[in-house]
């Protein structure tokens, strides 16, 4: 139980709770004599990339997991998203969220084809259907969906828009590997669906991504993209990267896959316990997860009510970094209010409501197994008494930032 008072905190003058900061997203760590093991064998193989033993198990593992047919693995989910977006011939505007990491928008804007940003289902935050079909334009080519927070859009509708259009349908899952819809897992879902294996997801490769589809024409398209466009030993047939996962990366996520139930049971009990200790706090709420999927648990995420709180989302996140909490404001300011996007569509924030509202209100806590129950109890009651208490500390706070009177 941490004793506290108004002055103790850290940002008015008081010493962090932890001594060690405690991140989002620190990476999870598989067998570590297992991974050995394999980058022992990589290295007497002699056999860094280029489609190795490795990197084909790693391809497989996930098919067979996701249950789809066909997994290309690449060097990261960036480059998985550009080569979708090439394999899937897409031109002219692909609608999308602005409510997502930057990435989503500039693989898109990289290859030459405009994002049109469409608002967010408040209670999923992910892209609304309601609010697509007034996007549609004689140059709209796609829709393209973000499994926000690993909670899967509502794909059928997508689907039924997109069947009607014409449209190609394909998701951005960096957030929901492990995840299902209906039953089904997330990667079998539209088009195609590119995931993240980042070193802060919850599976990792180091670094890494891959395509997921069950469509072998655009699967055969996709592996040539990721090799230069090679179809032969010194025959190509088109316009391809390199984007070509290494053993070390495959042997990684090869190892950590095989503890991925581990992994989530970790982060299932990190939510449960959050929620826990949060019950009642006065506003804030735990974003809750359907218990009828599965799900990765990966973030923690917190709404936050500046009018029942007394504190804005932002002075929460400032008096958690002075704690050494490094919580996250996941996704702000939006991709319509970054560069290029902002000067390109100054119009974009008006027809943007609850991206607006939404990006002013969402926290991302640390879990994962590098937060222990302990310290997500002194996480608790730091968020407890800084809400209980929020209207004294954002008084407080505000007359620090006016400085000493002259």
């Amino acid at each position: 139980m941490i004793k506290l008072r108004t002055n103790d905190l850290a940002l008015l003058d008081g010493k962090p709770v932890f001594l060690e900061k405690l991140h989002v997203g620190r990476p999870n760590i598989g067998n570590r004599e297992k991974f050995s093991e394999r980058v022992n064998d990589i290295l007497d193989r002699r056999w860094l990339s280029n489609s190795g033993r490795y990197m084909q198990e790693f391809e497989k593992a996930i098919a067979s997991y996701v249950g789809v047919k066909h997994c290309i693995v690449v060097t990261n989910a960036t480059i998985a998203l550009e080569i979708a977006i090439r394999a899937l011939g897409l031109q002219g505007e692909v609608i999308i969220p602005s409510f997502t990491f930057v990435a989503t928008a500039h693989a898109l804007q990289w290859l030459g084809v405009t994002p049109v940003f469409c608002d967010i289902d408040p209670q999923t935050y992910n892209i609304d259907p309601a609010r697509i079909e007034a996007l549609i334009t004689p140059r709209t080519s796609a829709i393209l969906g973000v499994h926000v927070y690993g909670r899967p859009c509502d794909c059928d509708a997508l689907e039924q828009i997109a069947r009607r259009h014409g449209l190609k349908l394909f998701y951005d899952a960096a957030h929901a590997f492990g995840c299902s819809y209906q039953g089904q897992m997330v990667g079998n879902f539209g088009d195609l669906e590119v995931f993240s294996f980042h070193a802060t997801k919850f599976l990792n490769s180091l670094e890494g991504g891959a395509i997921a589809t069950n469509n072998e024409e655009l699967a055969n398209r996709a592996r040539k993209m990721t090799n230069f466009g090679f179809t032969g030993y010194d025959q190509v047939d088109g316009v391809g990267t390199n984007g070509k996962m290494n053993e070390v990366s495959a042997a990684m996520g090869l190892t950590n896959l095989e503890t991925i139930q581990e992994l989530i049971a970790v982060n299932q009990r990190n939510y449960r316990q959050y929620q826990q200790e949060l019950e009642g706090v006065p506003g804030v709420r735990v974003v809750a997860f359907d218990e009828a999927e599965r799900n990765n648990y990966q973030y923690l995420v917190l709404e936050v009510d500046e009018e029942t709180a007394g504190l804005s989302r932002d002075q929460l996140t400032q008096l958690l970094h002075a704690e050494n909490v490094l919580a996250r404001r996941y996704f702000y300011p939006g991709c319509h209010r970054m560069e290029p996007y902002a000067t390109l569509f100054p119009e974009a924030a008006a027809r943007l409501p609850e991206t607006e509202r939404v990006t002013a209100r969402m926290l991302c806590l640390p879990t994962g197994t590098g937060i222990q129950s302990a310290e997500i109890i002194q996480v608790c009651e730091l968020i407890r008494y800084m809400l209980v208490h929020g209207m004294e500390i954002s008084q407080k706070m505000s007359r620090i930032s006016k400085g000493p009177a002259q």
